[in-house]
């Protein structure tokens, strides 16, 4: 397994460290909104309807993430199949985090491969790769829901 794969996976722990938090989290929420309820009193009842409500939003926005963070890593496992996987190596600091500057520096080849076909996962699906060595989180997310777009054949939505 190449380099480009250990980064894909590397936040495995991190984030199943968080899930387990905020699932504990939510049970507690979910608690206490029970115990809120159980007061009978109006203010009670609705402060408890209230912690209901942020416990299901937690939820449903926790199955969302690992919904897509599954979805992207699949896809990247496709691309590294097919040998498609940046052949570019970032240089990293002693923490593990890639060098912005040279990340920047390859940004632009990526980008004008996007602009030369839209309809490309894969030239998205690297798009989104090079803005998260660059930091830019947003840009890189809205890159690789382009690219899950493009591979399910919907079309990229023009959002990086």
């Amino acid at each position: 397994m190449g380099r480009f794969a250990r980064t894909v996976r590397s936040p495995f722990w991190g984030a199943t460290l968080m899930t387990v938090l905020l699932a504990l989290y939510i049970v507690l929420v979910g608690q206490r909104a029970v115990a809120f309820i159980q007061t009978g009193l109006a203010i009670g009842v609705g402060i408890g309807i209230a912690l209901f409500v942020v416990a299901a939003i937690g939820a449903l926005l926790l199955v969302l993430e690992f919904r897509f963070g599954i979805r992207i890593t699949r896809l990247g496992a496709r691309l590294e199949r097919e040998g498609g996987a940046p052949a570019d190596v970032v240089p990293v600091r002693p923490s593990g985090r890639p060098e912005r500057e040279a990340a920047d520096a390859l940004f632009p080849t990526y980008k004008a491969a996007v602009e030369r076909d839209p309809s490309d996962w894969r030239a998205w699906y690297r798009l989104g790769v090079v803005y998260d060595a660059a930091g830019d989180r947003k840009r890189a997310r809205a890159a690789m829901r382009s690219a899950l777009a493009a591979a399910a054949g919907r079309g990229a939505a023009d959002g990086a």
